[in-house]
């Protein structure tokens, strides 16, 4: 062989593998082919599901960064988990990069699909939902990516989560938009993140629409700068299901949008209608703790120009309905709790409406030690930097 040939070969086998498409179909050993090309897939491939129902009985993981993972579309593509054994999640995610998009998951044992650890993750045009509606023996979360930077969740629907519907926890850089979650007990809920914009989502028929929390004892804490606006919350009524324990176990039913130890958070431009409790709660964590980086009280929640109808009527709250009887008829678009730390400013509502504090002096006092007032509506609001807040533009240009 000449040294020119010589040379070529060596170019050839020193030249990163091409990338490749892998088909599954459904049908007989769909799961061991499906299981297998996501352990086999490399950076860069591409595995595609034809359309169809996919029966499976065992959880899926991918641990291979640079995947895509794609349907036909979340009306042909279905992965059926009704025969699933075990409890684990219906797809697992440990890898960065990766794309999921235009499939249904149905009835997965435990959560849907959690990605952990995972950077630059995108859910796109997916449905998780399960069938028998709001039950307290459903997974706990739908869409689940947590310790990730980069999260871009787009054009998802969500349905029946014991939990939260769409789920972000532990994470930055986060965008949650144009997606649907109803009949779930949190609708979309932002938990010990930071940096998250929630947008152009509609959370309709949870026992709560949209919620941003705070817990301790969690590896990430200190959640903050979170945008929700433009967002439809509606009729956020349905019975709380979830098991005893869960920390949305005591959501009220009727919430629509809830803050709660966070700080940073700016609500505007929301259409907030028919949550029986309240359009928007504001309140402190109240449970006893032993975490020395915790602040359990709202900070600079702003809540702006919002359009806030019909809400507060039936306050899902001990009580709740001698309160709002008390008010006229119906709790004031804004209830807090009147919690706050002493060395900031709780809580400002702007806009053309008002609140109502309860006054509570002390975490873990009930509505028998209430003594409500009403907040009126400043005109001025401080603003802070939210410039970092959303998803990265790289994520976005994976949408194609």
């Amino acid at each position: 062989m000449n040294r020119i040939a010589f040379a070529a070969v060596l170019l050839a086998s020193a030249a990163p593998l091409a990338a490749e498409t892998h088909t599954i179909a459904p049908g007989e050993g769909a799961q061991e082919r499906l299981q297998e090309a996501l352990i086999l897939a490399a950076p860069g491939d591409e595995i595609v599901l034809e359309a169809g129902r996919f029966v499976l009985t065992d959880g899926l993981s991918l641990d291979v960064d640079g995947v895509t993972l794609r349907g036909q579309s979340a009306d042909t593509t279905i992965l059926d988990f009704t025969s699933q054994q075990g409890a684990g999640e219906g797809l697992l995610v440990t890898s960065d990069n990766v794309t999921l998009r235009d499939f249904r998951m149905e009835n997965p044992k435990g959560d849907g699909i959690k990605s952990k650890g995972a950077d630059n993750i995108v859910y796109t045009r997916l449905i998780v939902t399960w069938t028998n509606g709001p039950d307290p023996s459903n997974g706990a979360y739908a869409i689940y990516p947590v310790e990730s930077t980069g999260v871009l969740v787009d054009g998802v629907i969500v349905s029946g989560a014991s939990d939260a519907g769409i789920y972000v926890g532990q994470s930055s850089r986060i965008t949650v938009r144009n997606s649907i979650a109803k009949e779930n007990v949190a609708g979309i809920e932002i938990e010990n993140s930071r940096d998250a914009l929630v947008e152009n989502n509609i959370a309709t028929k949870n026992t709560g629409g949209i919620l941003v929390f705070d817990l301790p004892g969690l590896p990430v804490i200190g959640g903050g700068n979170v945008i929700v606006r433009n967002n439809i919350a509606s009729d956020n009524n349905t019975p709380n299901f979830a098991p005893p324990g869960n920390i949305v176990a005591g959501v009220p039913s009727g919430t629509g949008i809830m803050v709660m130890a966070n700080e940073n958070v700016l609500i505007e431009d929301n259409i907030v209608s028919d949550n029986a409790t309240a359009p928007f709660m504001i309140i402190a964590y109240t449970q006893t703790f032993d975490d020395a980086r915790y602040n359990p009280f709202p900070r600079n929640v702003v809540i702006g120009r919002n359009i806030a109808e019909g809400g507060g009527k039936a306050p899902d709250l001990p009580g709740g309905e001698q309160l709002a009887a008390a008010l006229g008829g119906a709790i004031p678009p804004v209830l807090w709790d009147g919690l706050s730390d002493p060395e900031t400013a709780p809580l400002f509502v702007t806009g053309e409406f008002a609140g109502v504090s309860l006054n509570l002096k002390a975490q873990g006092q009930g509505m028998s030690d209430a003594q409500p007032s009403v907040l009126s509506a400043p005109a001025d609001a401080p603003a802070w930097d939210m410039s970092a807040v959303g998803a990265p533009a790289e994520l976005a240009a994976r949408l194609k």
